[in-house]
């Protein structure tokens, strides 16, 4: 059984920071991309960041790029996404993301963790 277990979510005043984290079981890790993407009420679950299979390469959405840092620890199955200077546009639930092809489109192949609540107020 393929888990993905986010941590990291809370609430915090814009302008502050958040560390998401993704631990994962089940799944030969290195074989995977991994990323996230967030839902916020109303609005379709969109891509956030991503990163490839050796870490050497990342993507993000233009609203994030400067502000989140996503990385990934092979020896720990681990990815966690860093995030700074949030703004109350970013609050959203947070996904985990586990894609074979380790792109920004999910497909039926890709894993998901149940999700994580971040709250940015003004």
């Amino acid at each position: 059984q393929v888990q993905l277990g986010e941590s990291g979510g809370g609430l915090v005043q814009a302008g502050g920071s958040l560390k998401l984290s993704c631990v994962a079981s089940g799944l030969t890790f290195h074989m995977y991309g991994m990323g996230w993407f967030r839902q916020a009420p109303g609005k379709e679950r969109e891509f956030v960041a991503t990163i490839d299979w050796g870490g050497l390469n990342t993507f993000y959405r233009d609203s994030v790029k400067g502000r989140f840092t996503i990385s990934r620890d092979n020896a720990k199955n681990t990815v966690d996404l860093q995030m700074n200077n949030l703004k109350p546009e970013d609050t959203a639930v947070y996904y985990c993301n586990a894609d074979p092809l380790a792109d920004t489109v999910p497909t039926s192949y890709d894993y998901w963790g149940q999700g994580t609540q971040v709250t940015v107020s003004s």
